[in-house]
């Protein structure tokens, strides 16, 4: 079970994951080897998966943000495995949800413009295999983006 310390420390993480051990201590009120403790029983515990680097997508070219659902043709065990796996090689899918409602997944992709996107979508995602159809929105216009999750449940 989490307590104040680890809520703690979770949060100054994700508002900086470069902060130094010393920093973080000072910051959640525990000196330094207890804290160190701490953070890597929360990566061993699975609550931290990991440390990036949040790239802007523009600045590197990425302008086109697309919204891509994809309707499989048969929602067979075996071949959403295959589909799961063909998307998970493709580095311009970034994200990707198995949804309920109209849909199989739910696609997020990253392209440079919009003709590169209609070039990959008619060569790569249509071709996916068990692929029955898509339809795709564009993102217009980007109001929040955080991979920071909210801790105040937990408190």
């Amino acid at each position: 079970m989490l307590d104040k310390f680890d809520l703690h420390i979770l949060k100054e993480l994700q508002a900086d994951a470069r902060v130094t051990n010393a920093e973080l201590a000072q910051r959640v009120g525990l000196s330094a080897a207890p804290c160190w403790r701490r953070v890597r029983a929360l990566e061993e515990a699975g609550y931290i998966r990991g440390y990036h680097a949040e790239i802007d997508r523009h600045m590197i070219g990425l302008g086109v943000l697309a919204f891509v659902r994809l309707h499989a043709d048969r929602n067979t065990g075996e071949a959403t495995r295959e589909m799961e796996e063909a998307i998970r090689k493709i580095p311009e899918i970034v994200s990707c949800h198995y949804i309920s409602g109209a849909g199989t997944f739910e696609l997020q992709v990253v392209s440079r413009d919009l003709d590169t996107f209609s070039e990959f979508a008619r060569r790569v995602l249509i071709n996916l295999p068990n692929v029955k159809d898509l339809h795709t929105s564009f993102s217009l216009g980007e109001v929040k983006a955080s991979s920071n999750m909210p801790l105040s449940h937990l408190a």
